[in-house]
């Protein structure tokens, strides 16, 4: 039983969510607390510890834990930094890897929440047995793990594959959090997809929809998919906009990296075909010949509520022992 288990945390800008799993991807007990509470990271480690604490005793005690795994908004794997993450309170560099070592008395490895998710779907999700892949996280934001030769791609700085803020449209939308304008995110993210439905009840007054018994402030992605759902034509629409710069974004990363399969992984994918069958059109449509039908797109296998704690646990397995 001696090191069978990891503990994975994984640190959004609202919540934090942390579990123990074992090899085979089992979330044996887990809890959440909230992050945006703490203005001090010292304050919010105290009752991570507590917490946490409880949980490993739960499990039979540290001795049989290997490591900690974290994935977090900015989080350099070299350094184990968060390092100036605009969604949380903590500002600068936080080099949170060494406060859990200290804190916990095990060894912690932190990268990104997207590059966590990419080694989540290597090891526990649609990913297994692959050495090249990329996962795309659609979430509130666009994030992005590369694998290359069964290596996540971290680059000289630890920063490599922000896929999410490269430009798709020179000059076009603003992305409000980086200045940038035209990147990946102002289009694909959940509130891309809002912003889209938003532009097109202004430039199709004509078009009929389900959408403009809402006030611009009820207008989201939940809202959007639901109205899709019903044959809402607008709805639609913004799918199938959505879907073709995504799969152009993705047609330019296949030439990059000739990856396996791409994994599609959060609350955008729940729309499933609508979503899908325009961003492998345009991904095919945009690809050169040697690299059209060879390229698998795939959903994540990983439940999402549980996918952030096993793509943070996964880090612990690739300790050196």
């Amino acid at each position: 039983m001696s090191q069978q288990l990891a503990v994975g945390i994984d640190i959004g800008g609202t919540n934090t969510k942390f579990g123990i799993v074992d090899r085979r991807g089992n979330i044996l007990c887990d809890g959440r607390m909230l992050t945006n509470q703490h203005d001090n990271v010292d304050c919010f480690l105290d009752e991570l510890h507590q917490r946490l604490s409880t949980l490993i005793e739960e499990v039979g005690g540290i001795e049989n834990v290997k490591g900690i795994g974290v994935g977090a908004p900015n989080g350099n794997f070299y350094t184990g930094n968060i390092e100036y993450a605009p969604n949380l309170r903590w500002k600068g560099v936080v080099p949170l890897a060494s406060l859990l070592e200290k804190k916990f008395g095990l060894p912690t490895v932190l990268t990104n929440d997207a590059n966590a998710a990419a080694l989540g779907e290597l090891i526990y999700g649609a990913a297994r047995g692959m050495k090249d892949f990329i996962v795309i996280t659609l979430g509130t934001g666009v994030g992005s793990g590369i694998v290359a030769n069964g290596q996540l791609i971290y680059g000289h700085d630890g920063f490599a594959g922000e896929l999410g803020h490269c430009i798709v449209i020179p000059g076009g939308r603003l992305h409000p959090g980086t200045g940038a304008h035209g990147s990946l995110e102002a289009y694909a993210s959940a509130t891309g997809v809002t912003n889209s439905a938003l532009e097109l009840l202004v430039t199709r007054p004509d078009t009929p929809s389900i959408m403009r018994d809402h006030t611009k402030e009820e207008i989201n992605s939940k809202l959007i998919y639901e109205a899709a759902m019903q044959g809402d034509a607008l709805a639609m629409e913004v799918y199938e906009y959505t879907g073709r710069i995504l799969g152009e974004a993705l047609a330019n990363f296949v030439m990059f990296s000739s990856p396996e399969a791409i994994v599609l992984f959060g609350g955008l994918t729940k729309a499933g075909d609508l979503i899908m069958k325009p961003v492998r059109e345009h991904m095919e449509k945009n690809l050169l010949p040697i690299f059209q039908n060879k390229v698998k797109l795939l959903f994540s296998e990983l439940k999402e509520s549980d996918a952030a704690i096993l793509g943070a646990s996964a880090l612990a397995w690739e300790m050196k022992d």
